[in-house]
């Protein structure tokens, strides 16, 4: 492997990355995207369809591209757990929003990139999740991790708490080996294989709240509990409701259960920003938010991207879910004057789930939005 490549890895590492790899790009390799998304499985997330083309193509991201840099930053060892009258938040979200907080190291990547191979800005794009880029396959064919039952990668290091990061270069860069696992009597399992090493095991199959998984290593995002209470702008479901549990934004259930974060190590944490305070914040607290004080609270972090109305949203499902009847008033009041008809058709719901639809009767005569009369109107149907 050229020397600059080595150099390359080593400078990307004390820039923050926890895990530096790189793989040879090629076109057509789509990991089952297409049929995915023939199936409909991407719900409303019409950017995943808009950018199919790109992602299987990646010279259609940077013409020319023939290798990915694919980084890694892990948050394992970080905490999300639910106390008395909290809800349970995905961990990723308990930090500064990482896409924001790794931007300034891959910034300085490029950087890196053209002192050691001598080319320019044109030569390089940089993603933190959210462009055209089948960040897992390439990962998994970096040897990164494999990916798993649980459709995420899964390190041998890591477990299952990294961040992925990728850079498409023109530069040619030698390929590192992939994960393999050899099978008996026969050649090695192709790296990327989903469940490449999780053997028997469908622990995560098994937990998913809202029975998600069409298949292993396929995730049908409209069941999904992240989908629902972070890309889903609508009405959330009501059939998958009870599953989402605590679960006020995002869902690690599948992550949790999985055995090979027992050999997870902690990340350096020099790309992430801890914000572990939004953890301690009751639901109490959370149902009387305001503009002002939600804009305070979650400046800088991913639940920004919800805003004020899909966070209300959630906590008054999750508010549904916990039987605790002291939240009552602030759910009546949700249900009946708040501006948005998301947010009061939840409300509904809440107020039926913890027995006090009866203070609903002045707030159902003057309702006039569908969606939330519909909710009026499940509840007055029969349990069959």
């Amino acid at each position: 492997m050229d020397a600059r490549q080595e150099e390359l890895r080593r400078r990307l590492g004390e820039l923050g990355f926890d895990d530096v790899r790189f793989a040879v790009l090629s076109s057509g390799r789509d990991d089952g995207l297409r049929a995915w998304l023939d199936a409909g499985m991407q719900g409303e997330m019409g950017w995943m369809e808009r950018s199919a083309a790109k992602r299987i193509d990646p010279q259609l991201v940077l013409p020319g591209a023939r290798s990915v840099i694919m980084l890694g930053v892990s948050y394992a060892g970080r905490t999300a757990g639910a106390g008395e009258g909290r809800p349970t938040w995905a961990r990723y979200a308990l930090n500064e929003d990482y896409h924001d907080t790794i931007k300034p190291a891959l910034v300085a990547a490029g950087r890196v990139i053209e002192e050691l191979f001598g080319v320019g800005e044109r030569d390089y794009r940089y993603y933190v999740d959210t462009g055209p880029v089948l960040e897992r396959g390439w990962a998994a064919r970096a040897g990164i991790g494999f990916v798993g039952k649980n459709a995420m990668l899964i390190s041998r290091r890591h477990g299952n708490w990294l961040l992925l990061a990728a850079i498409l270069t023109t530069v040619e860069l030698a390929g590192d080996e992939p994960i393999r696992k050899k099978v008996a009597n026969t050649a090695p399992a192709r790296a990327g294989d989903v469940g490449l090493l999780c053997g028997k095991c469908t622990r995560c199959l098994d937990a998913c709240p809202t029975d998600a998984f069409a298949r292993p290593g396929v995730v049908d995002a409209r069941r999904c509990v992240s989908y629902q209470t972070i890309e889903n702008k609508g009405v959330i479901p009501r059939e998958l409701r009870a599953g989402i549990g605590r679960r006020i934004y995002g869902c690690d259930v599948c992550l949790e259960v999985c055995p090979w974060n027992r050999f997870a190590q902690e990340g350096r944490k020099l790309l992430l920003a801890a914000r572990g305070e939004i953890a301690e914040l009751g639901l109490g607290e959370i149902l009387a938010l305001t503009p002002g004080r939600f804009a305070e609270v979650f400046r800088r972090t991913p639940i920004k991207r919800v805003k004020l109305g899909g966070l209300l949203r959630n906590a008054c499902i999750v508010a549904g879910n916990s039987g605790e009847v002291s939240l009552l008033p602030q759910l009546l009041q949700l249900a009946g004057t708040h501006e948005l008809a998301l947010v009061r058709a939840h409300a509904v719901w809440a107020v039926f789930r913890l027995g006090g639809g009866a203070g609903l009767a002045a707030a159902r005569a003057a309702e006039t939005d569908a969606n939330v009369r519909a909710e009026y109107a499940a509840e007055d149907a029969p349990v069959t």
